[in-house]
């Protein structure tokens, strides 16, 4: 593949890190981020308690505690990497912004039509939707139990006609917090030939700084075998002048 020109001077990085403080990001009522030297016998993994070294057991939830990247194996009965999905890990990048539609329900979703006016067309493989408005608060957010926001089923079938195959979101989830385990917008983004090759990040956050536009996306995955891994996307500005 061969790759626009960019300023690799020029990044963003998308990711919400992983750390044990309490203002760390949590949605699915998930345990929270967490880590402990091991302790075996008189040996302690803990410099300042004195050990050696600092010799750590990580305990995380991937989709509950922060950026993470996510394959067809998120719905299927058998373990599908998403290592095995992703293989190439440069894409053409849209950028948008979009205010959330409220619902005579009360829910905030992304809809057919907001994206039908704001995104008619575009030559890029992968999509990064900011939501407004867009406060810092999204790092540290307590999502569970709060209906955030999502993306209706139609708006996701318009996003899949784009031909988008790498959806990344600054929300916990592109399905409702409580659907009954419908995931009408997971199971149309990963359709027939689509659960191959199409992936989705979830827990981004998008700073005011980036514009809306096209960028190129370097999507860097943890080197983990599940269906889910925690990644950091970078957004490199593109050289538009050719020179």
């Amino acid at each position: 593949m061969s790759l626009p020109q960019f300023h690799h001077d020029r990044f963003y990085d998308l990711s919400i890190s992983y750390h044990r403080e309490w203002d760390q990001v949590n949605c699915f009522f998930a345990p929270l981020f967490s880590f402990e030297p091991v302790r075996m016998g008189a040996f302690v993994g803990s410099v300042k308690e004195g050990g050696p070294v600092n010799f750590m057991n990580v305990k995380l939830n991937v989709h509950g505690n922060g950026t993470h990247t996510e394959c067809v194996g998120h719905l299927s009965k058998e373990l599908i990497s998403v290592q095995t999905v992703l293989t190439s890990y440069f894409f053409v990048t849209e950028v948008l912004s979009v205010y959330p539609t409220k619902k005579e329900n009360g829910d905030l979703a992304i809809t057919k039509h907001t994206l039908e006016a704001m995104l008619q067309f575009s030559s890029a493989t992968a999509l990064v939707l900011r939501t407004l408005p867009n406060d810092a608060d999204k790092r540290h957010r307590k999502y569970s139990g709060t209906n955030p926001c999502y993306i209706e089923e139609d708006a996701m079938q318009y996003i899949v006609d784009l031909g988008i195959q790498h959806l990344l979101v600054d929300i916990p989830s592109v399905d409702r917090e409580e659907d009954g385990g419908a995931l009408l917008s997971h199971r149309c983004f990963w359709k027939d030939s689509r659960a191959k090759d199409c992936t989705i990040t979830e827990l981004i956050f998008v700073s005011d700084a980036i514009k809306d536009g096209q960028y190129l996306l370097y999507l860097q995955l943890a080197p983990l075998h599940l269906d889910a891994v925690p990644s950091r996307p970078i957004l490199y500005e593109l050289n538009k002048s050719r020179d």
